[in-house]
């Protein structure tokens, strides 16, 4: 069985997202490319993260990570990404309401689950096989999933801006303990993964 996994790049205060998010502004109201920046311009410097994000056999992410579309599917949204989307696999959509698959270029399937984070993640589990999950986002997502205990590594990409509101990681997460697996640093991000340590259960004690 493949690893659950999720990279999220998140500002110095750990927002993954700025406030007042929109169709014409999907991160919120930030300077442009500040949190993502990295990952196109200086795209060889971090070859191996961005690689990775995206390396998964099964995605799972949020309905406001798919589009700006709220309740009713009343327009033919298809996602930000163009008609080839990067994942080039099935992705699970997370909402409440029912939609049909949505078939696009280069084997990317959506697929809308109106059962919850569990029901999401069983799905694609038996979709990736022995690859891993990646949980894509956003923030609210992979909270979700943090606090579910379903998240085997976490990797943070720190860029040095200081949003001071929107949507940020760890909201609603209960105390937990975190394993640093690595730290790299390059020229405009940091490159952190965690994996939450998993506590075993107390032997029962006997009368």
């Amino acid at each position: 069985m493949g690893r659950v996994y999720s990279d999220i790049a998140v500002s110095a205060d750990g927002y993954a997202a700025g406030p007042n998010q929109r169709e014409e502004a999907p991160l919120g109201d930030i300077e442009e490319n500040s949190l993502h920046g990295w990952m196109f311009e200086d795209y060889e410097e971090n070859r191996a993260e961005v690689d990775g994000i995206v390396g998964a056999g099964a995605t799972i992410m949020g309905r406001n990570m798919f589009g700006p579309v709220r309740g009713e599917w009343d327009r033919d949204w298809r996602g930000w990404w163009g008609p080839n989307p990067p994942y080039h696999g099935p992705v699970f959509v997370l909402t409440h309401f029912d939609h049909a698959p949505i078939e696009m270029e280069g084997g990317t399937t959506f697929h809308f689950v109106t059962d919850g984070i569990h029901s999401a993640m069983a799905r694609a589990r038996a979709a990736a096989g022995d690859r891993d999950i990646s949980v894509a986002g956003g923030a609210s997502t992979v909270n979700q999933y943090l606090a579910a205990g379903l998240i085997d590594e976490l990797r943070l990409h720190i860029t040095p801006c200081v949003l001071g509101a929107g949507e940020r990681v760890f909201d609603g997460v209960p105390p937990q303990a975190l394993e640093r697996v690595s730290v790299r640093a390059t020229s405009r991000v940091t490159h952190i993964t965690y994996r939450p340590v998993r506590r075993a259960a107390a032997p029962p004690t006997r009368s």
